[in-house]
């Protein structure tokens, strides 16, 4: 066998080789510490049902693994966690939609609408049509949904009374930092928004910074805003939507046994939050009460105000913060299923 030959010979193996490592990765080996984020605070069911999904991971991987949680935003921003699972420094957060549109926008219709949805109900009918859709455009950019979740209703919170959209003309009003497109919508209707972090609203509140804060009532609660901004209008704006996710990475290095056991711990910590919605914000709000919040609950006239409110935002909305494609689709698949009911 000439040299000729054995060089062809030795070419062709490696070729071989390199296509069946390709087809066949070797798997990495899983992590023996996880580390998860959340802007939710240490205590609140939304760290419990971490706690006890990372006990059940811990589990199949005889528990040689450590699961740390960091509540409260110590990880920074949800922009900052996204960023920080992308280079490895976290495997895994739980987010609102505020972050998971950093990863892909499309999940912007299921909050970014104001007064588009009127119940749970139509808020599951159409994350049911859209899930595999969802979780699909988030596989293909890096990461696998566990479970979805809610977190109340935004309510405003003020630093004095009021009712109607005109009242807060000449308010400042709380603006999450990283969604810069609210805050030009929010301009465009002729509001003042500050934009902060959520750490910075209470200081905010504080120092006459800001003047109102829309907000679900249980994280108003934890954060003790009410004690600064004691009325309440009641009025569902927007849902609090969210999802716990995991880097790609991290899915693909478990074995197949942690994996079936991930996903229904995964399950059970979503039926959680999914039952304990219902209540949320309802004991959020007494709780406030109870130390002085007054609330006002809108009538008729008040919630038509509102709503043509955020009518008139929709053409802003859509094609910005909203994809149009599937601005387009949630206003079709609410009219479907108001039409069944």
């Amino acid at each position: 066998m000439n040299a000729l030959t054995c060089k062809n010979i030795l070419l062709l193996c490696t070729s071989i080789f390199l296509i069946v490592s390709g087809m066949n990765p070797v798997s990495a080996q899983p992590p023996s510490r996880v580390k998860f984020a959340m802007a939710a605070p240490k205590g609140s069911i939304y760290h419990r049902v971490m706690q006890e999904l990372g006990q059940e991971w811990r589990k199949a991987q005889q528990r040689r693994l450590k699961f740390t949680i960091y509540t409260d935003s110590t990880q920074g921003s949800e922009a900052d966690m996204v960023r920080r699972m992308r280079v490895g420094q976290l495997h895994g957060a739980m987010l609102t939609v505020v972050g998971l549109a950093t990863i892909d926008p499309s999940v912007s219709a299921l909050q970014k609408m104001p007064m588009m949805f009127r119940s749970w109900d139509e808020l599951d009918y159409v994350r049911k049509s859209l899930r595999k859709t969802l979780e699909k455009r988030f596989l293909e950019k890096g990461f696998v949904v566990l479970f979805w979740g809610e977190g109340g209703w935004v309510q405003f919170f003020a630093t004095r009374p009021f009712a109607h959209p005109e009242d807060l003309r000449t308010s400042r009003v709380f603006a999450w930092a990283g969604d810069n497109a609210h805050v030009e919508l929010m301009k465009l209707l002729g509001y003042r928004p500050v934009v902060l972090e959520l750490t910075d609203i209470l200081p905010g509140l504080q120092t006459g910074l800001i003047d109102v804060v829309p907000a679900a009532p249980m994280f108003a609660l934890a954060a003790q805003f009410d004690r600064r901004a004691p009325y309440m209008l009641r009025m569902n704006w927007v849902p609090i939507v969210g999802a716990t996710v995991i880097t790609r990475k991290t899915w693909d290095s478990l074995a197949p046994a942690t994996r079936v056991a991930v996903r229904a711990a995964a399950t059970t910590a979503g039926n959680a939050l999914r039952t304990h919605r219902n209540t949320l914000d309802e004991n959020s709000i007494a709780a406030m009460q109870k130390r002085g919040l007054k609330v006002q609950s809108a009538t008729p006239e008040i919630e038509r105000a509102w709503r043509k409110l955020a009518v008139q935002a929709y053409p802003d909305i859509r094609g910005t913060m909203v994809p149009a494609e599937m601005f387009d689709r949630v206003e079709k698949l609410l009219t479907e299923y108001r039409a069944g009911r």
